[in-house]
């Protein structure tokens, strides 16, 4: 028991040592930076000061800790702001949160299909999480991430997206149960609201993305999007399951994001869809809306 003990206090020293290490190595972020934040990112722009510092705090802990590279694209530094706040959003809830599953996020000049073809004219993916030989990596379409902070109108954002597929992660699979739910009584309403607007989805009857309708991980992440795209109109579509949502994610985003026109991109429905997919919007990303 002695020996147990002593070694319980030297792993949890090392591991007190190796986080003050880490935080050690995060700068903090320049004024240049928290402008084009500022100029971007709804989330952000929103964000009372005291708050603005935490976010820019986990902003600059992420691109300290993932690797961001570009394949057959260059990365400039709001590629790597617009990725660092993707994954920020969604945990923002949680403090000094670091992604488990996460070294790499791969960035595409374009959409790809699974097998990772770029301009694929079977597949059109602007996001994944890897597995496999690419467990620990995240692909995302760069014109995709791009188009999620231009229009916050449109309840749809590929970065939060799979970010918030990485959070359902945490507790060892995507299953499209949040882990903030699993494990209390909300666990039950939490599955049957999901079969409920599913079919509401699968009727035409509900403004939730239909992509959310193919599998339960994909609606916890369509609904995400929606929570932090458009929180007022979720809240007063489906009240119950913003609820949810604010406990799953532990924020209250519709009392934040009063602002749903800022920097809004039109696009219309012949033009070519921003994810890079050669086809037009209304045959590709707009299909759903």
């Amino acid at each position: 028991m002695t020996l147990f003990f002593v070694v319980a206090v030297v792993s949890v020293g090392l591991y007190i040592l190796w986080q003050k290490k880490r935080n050690k190595k995060v700068a903090h972020m320049p004024t240049a930076w928290k402008e084009l934040l500022d100029g971007k990112v709804l989330f952000y722009h929103n964000l009372p000061p005291e708050q603005k510092t935490r976010f820019e705090w986990d902003v600059m802990r992420f691109l300290s800790h993932v690797r961001i590279t570009g394949v057959h694209t260059e990365v400039d530094i709001i590629d790597k702001l617009l990725v660092a706040s993707s994954a920020a959003i969604p945990v923002f809830g949680f403090p000094n949160w670091d992604y488990t599953f996460l070294q790499e996020v791969l960035l595409y000049p374009s959409s790809f299909d699974t097998n990772f073809n770029i301009n694929s004219r079977d597949e059109v993916v602007t996001g994944m999480v890897g597995s496999g030989p690419m467990e620990g990596k995240m692909i995302l379409s760069k014109p995709a991430l791009h188009a999620g902070f231009a229009n916050n109108t449109d309840r749809q954002n590929v970065g939060v997206h799979e970010f918030i597929h990485l959070l359902d992660k945490e507790d060892g699979s995507i299953d499209g149960i949040p882990a903030t739910l699993a494990t209390n009584p909300n666990a039950i309403p939490w599955l049957k609201l999901v079969k409920e607007k599913t079919q509401e989805i699968l009727k035409r009857k509900s403004d939730i993305n239909a992509y959310g309708a193919t599998h339960e991980r994909e609606f916890f992440a369509v609904v995400g999007e929606y929570f932090f795209e458009r929180p007022q109109l979720l809240k007063q579509n489906h009240p119950e399951l913003y609820a949810l949502l604010s406990q799953a994610f532990q924020q209250d985003t519709a009392s934040l994001l009063r602002v749903t026109d800022f920097f809004k991109e039109d696009i219309g429905r012949n033009d070519p869809c921003p994810c890079g997919s050669g086809k037009k919007f209304k045959k590709c990303c707009g299909a759903s809306k």
